[in-house]
């Protein structure tokens, strides 16, 4: 079963053993694992991280990455604070 958006449900559900699951690539990988510094608290984007990200994205590729991370985060803790609900737009199939 696919999201829709040509993400396989296996995917989506492996998605937190992104690091070690097959499933991904390199490139899926390093932007998941630069993501996650973004995003948890205590964590930084290293230069060693940033070199490996540019092995595989354009400069204009990681600016759309950053901004996109950037904004869920924002969108996130925006709506934590507002208690706004989930929205569950992600159901599991069968």
């Amino acid at each position: 079963m696919s999201s829709g958006l040509g993400v396989s449900e296996a995917k989506i559900l492996a998605l937190a053993e992104y690091a070690t699951s097959g499933l991904y690539n390199e490139a899926e990988r390093v932007a998941l694992e630069y993501a996650d510094n973004m995003t948890i608290t205590g964590r930084d984007v290293s230069d060693e991280l940033f070199a490996r990200l540019r092995n595989h994205y354009s400069d204009d590729a990681i600016i759309e990455l950053t901004a996109t991370i950037a904004w869920e985060n924002s969108s996130s803790k925006f709506n934590r604070a507002l208690r706004v609900p989930s929205q569950h737009l992600w159901k599991t199939g069968s």
